[in-house]
């Protein structure tokens, strides 16, 4: 069996067709999702890029990993085997097409070939689909009688966003986004505006409507899923369509306007936590397929090794659903999911079906209380905090999670929350970013 991951970054589910999107962002992968198996709640344990890609290669949650911050002064323990050092192991060529390596040495790990199409930008993110793809299709072509792994890390919809004009079809033909009122006052007070100015804001132009800005996220999402359907188009035409199990995820999603928060991957809110899952394998998965069982990235390694007959370590924490999967049987979900961040703010959340509790361990320079709860089933937005009205229910959910959190150290004989034992890695930036926005404006 060959394996194909595919992680598209910055990826929300819910702007998908298949997970109910009614804007037509997806075709190709809304056809990969009718062909095999869709996990309607899967979870990042870890945001942004670096936890979340260091979960999915280890099968182990943040706090076990240690890896919590994006960039961040920690190193993955060299004794902690990641997912293609262990494919290998079991007679795999492993490949990536991929630039996290520059970011962290240990997401290179295990690649036989590791190919990075990138250099010929000086911001890396604005590799391209075509790019990976050109560099990608030509490999399996290569290797197609081999057994490989391939990962494939592609960059869209990651902001800037900055489709061809081709994919900018999401925003009302009838408006103009350079007149009328001006909704992008809370953009310009924010980092991004800073960071990203001169190759994205300056370049869109005088941009008045924030709903502009989001229909790009869309004509990005676009223009991934053709290059999608390109791969898929080659892996059919070479063949290998049939023994390859491709496996779609995304390692975050984006807030876009929500929460104050503006194209951006921070806040453990289900923009940003909530990522598509997306199996196939004509000879073992089931065309049309929904899961609804609570999975997460680090559920993603084990799920690999025991689709290819490979034991997991036994430290590994995820759990593989892959028998359960081919067998069309019930399996045991996740009752409980905790994700944390450590990039531009410092937060523990627990999510269950049914509720969530945000809980932060330095201010929140977006104003929100040091605790948030929310009842998902009446507010799936997240926009009403009862921590005040329902403080048994919130007082309850926060022992359990630093329950949760200390026995996790204790197991691990570490004594210090890596939340508070790490310095926020961007968050410290914050104010640079924003007075260098306000300067441009």
């Amino acid at each position: 069996m060959n394996v194909l991951l595919i992680v598209i970054d910055t990826l929300r589910a819910d702007h998908l067709g298949c997970y109910g999107y009614p804007l037509a962002t997806s075709p190709n992968i809304d056809r990969l999702a009718a062909q095999g198996a869709r996990f309607t709640h899967c979870f990042a344990p870890g945001i942004p890029t670096t936890p979340a890609h260091t979960t999915i290669y280890t099968g182990l949650h943040p706090i076990s990993h240690n890896i919590v911050c994006h960039g961040g002064q920690v190193d993955l323990d060299r004794k902690i085997p990641v997912l293609p050092e262990l494919l290998q192991q079991a007679n795999y060529t492993t490949a990536a097409v991929d630039n996290l390596y520059d970011i962290k040495p240990w997401l290179a790990r295990g690649y036989e070939f590791y190919i990075n199409p990138s250099f010929r930008h000086k911001l890396r993110l604005l590799v391209s689909c075509e790019e990976i793809n050109a560099r990608a299709i030509p490999w399996l072509r290569q290797h197609k009688t081999e057994s490989f792994f391939l990962f494939l890390h592609y960059w869209e919809p990651h902001a800037p966003y900055l489709p061809p004009q081709r994919y900018r079809m999401f925003y009302p033909p009838d408006k103009d986004p350079f007149s009328g009122p001006d909704t992008m006052e809370r953009v310009r007070c924010q980092p991004i505006w800073g960071m990203f100015h001169d190759i994205w804001f300056k370049k869109l132009g005088p941009v008045r409507d924030v709903n502009y800005i989001s229909s790009l996220y869309d004509a990005e999402i676009r223009h991934v899923d053709e290059g999608i359907g390109q791969l898929l188009d080659a892996l059919a035409e070479e063949n290998l369509e049939q023994n390859t199990l491709v496996i779609l995820t995304g390692d975050h999603g984006e807030s876009l306007t929500e929460h104050d928060i503006y194209f951006d991957h921070h806040g453990l809110y289900d923009q940003t936590i909530h990522v598509p899952l997306i199996m196939r394998h004509p000879q073992y998965i089931r065309p049309n397929m929904v899961i609804s069982e609570m999975v997460q990235h680090l559920d993603i390694a084990p799920t690999i090794l025991s689709a290819v007959g490979a034991e997991s370590p036994p430290h590994m924490e995820g759990r593989s659903f892959w028998q359960p999967l081919v067998e069309n049987r019930p399996f045991q979900g996740w009752d409980r999911i905790i994700s944390c961040e450590n990039t531009w703010q410092s937060k523990w959340a627990l999510r269950t079906r049914n509720h969530k509790l945000i809980l932060a361990r330095r201010p929140d320079r977006h104003g929100m209380p040091p605790l948030e709860l929310y009842d998902l089933v009446q507010d799936p937005a997240e926009s009403q905090n009862l921590a005040d009205s329902h403080v048994n229910e919130a007082q309850t959910l926060q022992e359990e999670l630093e329950c949760w959190i200390s026995q996790r150290l204790a197991r691990l004989n570490r004594t210090e929350d890596p939340i508070l034992a790490q310095p926020i890695s961007l968050g410290q930036k914050w104010d640079a970013w924003v007075r260098i926005g306000q300067e441009l404006q």
